[in-house]
Order: C-alpha cells, then sequence, then structure tokens
C-alpha cells in the first residue's frame, strides 16, 4: 500500500486459532490502518477454509472500527462489466460446507440482524472514495455468496440472474455476520474480473481473474486512500451497539470462561476486557 509507514506486524493468538495471517499495522494518510492479507501472504487459503472467527477478534482486539473487504467478484450483469467496482449492500448465501460464522454459542446465544448486511455509512464512503479514484462505479448491488473454490455451473449463473442478483464471489460470508456481531463497521468494495459463465464466449478460470484483478490494485490502493480521508463518524452508527439488541443470554448467566473467550467482542456490552 503507498505511503503506508510505522508498519509493525503483529501476530494474535485468539482462541479461534491464529488469523490468516499476522496483521501489518501502519499509518497511512495520518489514520492508523491493519491490514490483513485474507487467504495469507503467497494465497495459500481457500475461501472455505478462512479463518474468519479469528481474523475478526484479532482485528477487533487491536482496536480495529472499521472493516473494508477488497474482494474480486463475478458480474451478472452486462452493464458491471469487468474492471468496474461495485459497493454491494445486499447478500445471499450460497454457502454448504461448516463456515463457522458466529462468535457465539457455547453457553451465549445473539441474534444479530443482517437485514442490511453491509454497514450502509461505511459503503457509501467507499463509493465516494472509489468515485474520487476515477473508477466506474456502481452504488449497489446483490452479491451471492458460493462455497468454492470452484466457479460455478452455467446454471447455477443463470438461476442467480434470474433472483436479480448482481455479483457472485467467496468471501463476503461469514465475513459480514461476523463483523456485525463485532460491532464493527463492514464494507465489501468489489472488484469485477469476469462476466461469470453466463456471458456468451465467457469461461472463468483463475489465470483470468487474477490477472484482470492486478489491474483493479492501483485504484483500490487511490480508493483506500480517498476513503481514509473521509471517514464517516461512528457515532450514531447502529453496527456500534448491535449487540444491545441481539445479546439475549442475562450477563450473570455468561460464565467467566465465556466472557474471556469473547472478551473483545463482549467488552462494550459487558465491560469485559482482553
Amino acid at each position: 500500500m503507498p505511503g503506508l509507514s510505522a508498519i509493525d506486524e503483529v501476530t494474535v493468538d485468539t482462541p479461534f486459532g491464529p488469523p490468516s495471517d499476522s496483521i501489518r499495522v501502519g499509518t497511512l494518510a495520518g489514520t492508523r490502518v491493519a491490514f490483513l492479507a485474507r487467504h495469507g501472504r503467497g494465497h495459500t487459503i481457500l475461501p472455505s477454509d478462512l479463518p474468519q472467527r479469528a481474523n475478526f477478534w484479532a482485528l477487533k482486539s487491536l482496536g480495529v472500527e472499521r472493516v473494508l473487504s477488497v474482494s474480486a467478484v463475478g458480474s451478472l450483469k452486462g452493464e458491471l462489466a469487468p474492471g468496474h467496482l461495485v459497493t454491494p449492500d445486499q447478500l445471499i448465501d450460497r454457502t454448504r460446507w461448516p463456515r463457522p460464522a458466529t462468535f457465539f454459542g457455547e453457553g451465549v446465544v445473539a441474534h444479530i440482524a443482517m437485514a442490511d448486511p453491509f454497514c450502509p455509512a461505511m459503503r457509501i464512503a467507499t463509493r465516494n472514495g472509489a468515485i474520487s479514484a476515477g473508477a466506474t462505479v456502481h452504488p449497489t448491488g446483490t452479491l451471492v455468496v458460493i462455497e468454492g473454490p470452484a466457479f460455478g455451473t452455467r446454471a447455477e449463473s443463470e438461476l442467480y440472474r434470474s433472483w436479480d442478483a448482481d455479483l457472485v464471489g467467496m468471501t463476503a460470508l461469514p465475513e459480514s455476520k461476523l463483523a456485525r456481531e463485532a460491532e464493527l463497521c463492514y464494507a465489501t468494495l468489489a472488484c469485477i474480473t469476469d462476466y461469470d459463465c453466463w456471458h456468451e464466449g465467457e469461461s472463468v478460470d483463475a489465470d483470468t481473474v487474477f490477472e484482470r484483478m492486478a489491474k483493479n490494485v492501483a485504484v483500490s490502493q487511490a480508493a483506500v486512500g480517498h476513503l481514509l480521508a473521509a471517514l464517516p463518524p461512528r457515532a450514531g452508527c447502529g453496527c456500534a451497539s448491535a449487540l444491545d439488541a441481539a445479546l439475549v443470554t442475562r450477563p450473570e448467566a455468561i460464565s467467566s470462561e465465556s466472557r474471556a473467550r469473547l472478551a473483545p467482542i463482549l467488552n462494550r456490552r459487558l465491560g469485559v476486557s482482553v
């Protein structure tokens, strides 16, 4: 990331195992930021094997308040062309294998609200940052999250199109759910790399996806820089207090073990510390 300075490599131990990689913490445009390679440096972790609970626990424990996910996606509509960026506002879950999607359980119950799976203020700020970077940006869209690692069939692609979905990807779930449980503002900057396989003459393969993703790197980096210059306030954002209406287990019924395991997640709500 050009301009990132005072970089420290931070290794975080979590109750959910190690994160995808060490976390690089530094300063960019006067703002303290943390960067985590979702698939590990060298891209060594499958989408279905990502340790997302460890990732978000680690970020929360470091004091992170907002998370921007930069992701490669396929397009399900002709007007959403490769090279364009999208800030999706909705998700459809088509994952199948066990992808732990909650921090809770083991004696603690919370039912998080997910009607709007992305933070509205963070999504708008991300869109504005991408526009300032000179990208062609689509402000909304429905992202279908598939299991992977294989790309979908033509029949699946046409099914998602019949649902009026816009994009297909592999990582936004359970990310968005875990971010909401951790009371983090979360948005995705979706970089379109292909037309999936519904498009005439289009056959998706990893070489094509990563070649086109590389072309999006510079504009994505510029978008992050512009976003940092205009981060939305957390005051009044529902993400910051999401557990107030979600945590249903009485505080006195939560064991000391669970409080320790969920310390960064429950700190604001219950006054526990890491």
